[in-house]
């Protein structure tokens, strides 16, 4: 639309099938890459892709014109199609169904950029679940237990 400007800032969050440590080190980083192809591919803006074996965080600009939820389903079917097509694993590889969805002002850019950026450490100090509770806090999302991603930790 002619004369609107807007830029929404999301932070997605999902994690592979089963919630199995399947993003392995030596390729993690091409799909990252291949993620953010993925998000510039729709005409939106990737901040950063980072994330450990079993799950990933995607902060990204987004247009109004791009649902939250399109965008997502972009993302976790390509990705996954691309680990599939390079063979990186024997099995098939899939995303766990469902994701989080956070959203932030301009102002935290750096803040949220650095906290994905340092996932490693993180996760050396609490597991995904406990990071992943303490968004739903945090952001003051009611949610039934039984609908979370299914914990291995």
């Amino acid at each position: 639309m002619a004369g609107t400007f807007s830029q929404i800032y999301i932070q997605y969050v999902f994690a592979v099938k089963g919630r199995e440590n399947l993003l392995l080190k030596p390729w993690r980083d091409e799909v990252f890459k291949y993620i953010s192809g993925i998000i510039n591919g729709k005409n939106q803006k990737p901040i950063i892709v980072n994330g450990v074996a079993n799950h990933v965080h995607v902060f990204v600009g987004l247009n109004p014109s791009m649902a939250i939820s399109d965008l997502v389903r972009d993302i976790k079917n390509n990705s996954s199609n691309f680990i599939n097509d390079q063979r990186y694993l024997r099995n098939k590889f899939s995303w766990q169904e469902g994701y989080g969805a956070f959203s932030y002002s301009h102002s935290q850019i750096e803040d949220v950029y650095n906290y994905i950026l340092n996932q490693e450490n993180h996760h050396r100090k609490r597991t995904f679940c406990e990071e992943y509770l303490e968004f739903l806090k945090k952001f003051e999302i009611a949610y039934d237990e039984k609908y979370l991603f299914d914990w291995l930790d």
